[in-house]
């Protein structure tokens, strides 16, 4: 077990190390530098040189990110040149609201996916079946930057359901927090519902095939009783493991939807970074994700054994 949760342990760190070093490397393929964004475009050579020196940014490359590797292993993500602020506080400020988006899409993801799964999977073949299956294939083939357009027009412009843009927070009440984040959690749940749904079903219907399933039929339970009594906590392991990494993937993920809808969150902060160059904000957001991600798939595979007493039993063969 030890050895295992080494191998583990060692993995994530060089995903993590690996996703860092790609970000510096994509990011240093952009033209212009951050000294560039400071002076405008009206500066001298002479003056971009002399604020490069002052941030460190006529050293190499790979020297610069050695120096900030051995600061963000100690904890520290740096400073951002254009604001002044760390960046450990900028991502603390800004991270409650991407993972509230996250969140509450995933819990809209999964809540309708297994009312959908459920549903077709207890009528196979049926015009229902196929009424679900063309919802979750429109679901699908809609990418959240043209369903978030799509539901601030309907929604809010026409309808004046939900606010056009802008972000409510708890603070000022739970109902206007609620109103500002449910329009954009639905964008970001559209494609998840149609993936969570998929799978779910496929393995509904193999579940509902064993022979434990027609035995519980045969003793004269009802249809409902047993798709949630014997079918669907058995079938629902692969659903887990795609949430996990599905919330992992949103937490980073946002960036299209914060930017429509002018939300403080994570996302926006990575892309307005990534215009001005700003290289240390970017690279602390990036490990923070990925760090997230990683622990998040950590979790996934810890709950197996809490779902499946085989699982638990494996693990202390």
């Amino acid at each position: 077990m030890v050895l295992k949760i080494s191998k583990r342990v060692g993995r994530s760190l060089l995903v993590i190390f690996l996703v860092t070093v790609a970000a510096v490397g994509l990011l240093s393929l952009a033209p212009g530098s951050v000294a560039d964004v400071m002076l405008g475009e009206n500066a001298t050579p002479e003056a971009v040189e002399q604020l490069n020196v002052r941030l460190g940014l006529d050293q190499p490359l790979w020297q610069q990110y050695v120096d900030w590797l051995g600061s963000a292993v100690r904890g520290d993500l740096g400073t951002s040149p254009l604001t002044g602020v760390e960046v450990t506080q900028a991502i603390l400020d800004r991270l409650p609201v991407t993972l509230q988006l996250a969140a509450m899409a995933l819990l809209i993801s999964l809540v309708v996916s297994i009312f959908l799964a459920v549903l077709a999977a207890s009528m196979p073949g049926t015009l229902v079946d196929r009424g679900i299956n063309a919802i979750s294939s429109a679901f699908l083939a809609i990418p959240a930057f043209i369903a978030g357009p799509l539901l601030v027009y309907f929604l809010a412009v026409q309808l004046g359901w939900f606010p056009v843009s802008g972000w409510s927070h708890i603070e000022d009440g739970l109902g206007p927090n609620l109103q500002s984040a449910l329009l954009p959690a639905i964008a970001v749940s559209l494609t998840e519902i149609a993936a969570f749904h998929r799978l779910l079903q496929t393995d509904l219907l193999g579940t509902l095939r064993e022979d434990y399933v027609a035995a519980a039929r045969a003793k004269g339970m009802t249809r409902m009783y047993v798709m949630f009594r014997h079918a669907l906590r058995p079938s629902s392991f692969s659903l887990i493991t795609l949430a996990g990494i599905s919330l992992g993937r949103l937490i980073g993920g946002t960036v299209v939807v914060e930017i429509i809808f002018g939300l403080p969150g994570l996302g926006q902060l990575v892309a307005s970074s990534i215009t001005l160059r700003d290289v240390i904000t970017v690279q602390g957001v990036v490990v923070f994700v990925a760090i997230a991600y990683v622990g998040l798939n950590t979790l996934v595979d810890v709950s197996y054994g809490l779902l499946d007493p085989r699982v638990r039993k494996a693990a202390r063969a």
